[in-house]
């Protein structure tokens, strides 16, 4: 192993540390600003930049998250004593990263379906990214299911712009988290996501070993194998568990340093559960956590709802999913834990 591959993989592997996830902070000022606008809190650049210190200034959260997906503002941004965030999470012990994507855009004559746009001055970008901090990097590809859809060229296009993100991360020294999120808004059954999500894994994979990526130093993001929103059907978490370790071992090399995985619209004891399970099997090659951004986030947004005297209680409800999701990584989460941590 090179010294650059040496360099990445142990980044890599403190991203996915035992009882440790990532928190994706990542989101854009419009998403944010609909998040806040349904909480009827105004979206400043300060109020953005107050929510994100709430997290990062947690006592004690360093010792559920590794580290925090930052966004192109955030990372610009500092903490309440003028020093800047990714050298205050670095000096908590978190790893700072960005999201370097610019968003899913439509694919030219394929309808419904998405690229994702972004590859463009990267390698600059990620130059400017590197020198503020960020050790690690994002990139979100998005696949709809629908009647004839995702087709063969939607998976080539997207898997095509993650090995080309990958590739140019691992040459400056940064990681890559390779996020290629099978959508559960449709209406197909838990089978249908089974299929889609193992034939999406193997073409990213193609496309990653031809870039030549170097596995010991990503991190994958995967959805987990669940029946669309639409389709009335509900699977039990053994079987989101056992289908979803399935799709992953098939499909992902064991070298790989880390899964991730992303919350997809899940409720935020849904994920939990989920992952504990998943890590209540046993049998996997690589370590299993979280990189979760609502399912970490909702409740405290919920409960700071923009006002300062609101920050304590935002914070105490941030640490509640951030224990209940390091407790899933090592399969000991429960229903009863959450309820003693919360007072009930």
């Amino acid at each position: 192993m090179d010294e650059l591959t040496k360099e990445l993989n142990e980044i890599a592997r403190a991203m996915v540390a035992p009882g440790k996830g990532i928190l994706a902070a990542d989101e854009s000022s419009p998403t944010i600003g609909k998040r806040f606008a349904a909480l009827g809190i105004e979206s400043t650049e300060e109020n953005r930049r107050s929510y994100r210190e709430m997290f990062f200034s947690a006592k004690g959260m360093q010792e559920y998250v590794s580290g925090v997906i930052l966004y192109d503002e955030t990372i610009r941004q500092s903490a309440s004593d003028g020093t800047p965030f990714p050298r205050y999470l670095e000096k908590l012990g978190i790893i700072p990263g960005i999201k370097v994507d610019t968003g899913a855009k439509d694919l030219a004559g394929h309808p419904d379906e998405k690229v994702t746009e972004g590859l463009d001055g990267l390698r600059e970008r990620l130059a400017e990214y590197y020198e503020l901090g960020a050790r690690f990097a994002k990139w979100r590809a998005v696949i709809t299911i629908g009647d004839g859809i995702p087709t063969d060229y939607c998976l080539e296009a997207n898997a095509h712009a993650l090995a080309r993100y990958g590739a140019l991360c691992q040459e400056r020294g940064i990681v890559p988290i390779i996020e290629p999120e099978v959508l559960m808004d449709a209406d197909n059954d838990i089978d249908r996501c089974y299929e889609v999500t193992g034939k999406t894994l193997h073409s990213v994979f193609g496309a990653l070993y031809r870039a030549g990526i170097k596995l010991e130093g990503m991190v994958l993001k995967p959805n987990m194998i669940v029946p669309g929103k639409k389709s009335g059907q509900k699977a039990s978490i053994q079987q989101v568990a056992e289908m979803t370790l399935d799709v992953l071992r098939r499909n992902v090399p064991a070298a790989v340093a880390g899964i991730a995985f992303l919350s997809g619209g899940q409720s935020d004891q849904e994920a939990s559960a989920h992952l504990n399970q998943l890590n209540k099997m046993g049998g996997a090659p690589w370590p299993m956590t979280y990189s979760y951004g609502r399912a970490l986030q909702m409740a405290a947004m919920e409960t700071w709802a923009g006002k300062p005297e609101n920050i304590s209680a935002g914070q105490q409800a941030a640490l509640l999913r951030a224990r209940a999701n390091s407790a899933a990584t090592y399969g000991k989460y429960s229903e009863e834990l959450e309820k003693a941590a919360a007072g009930v």
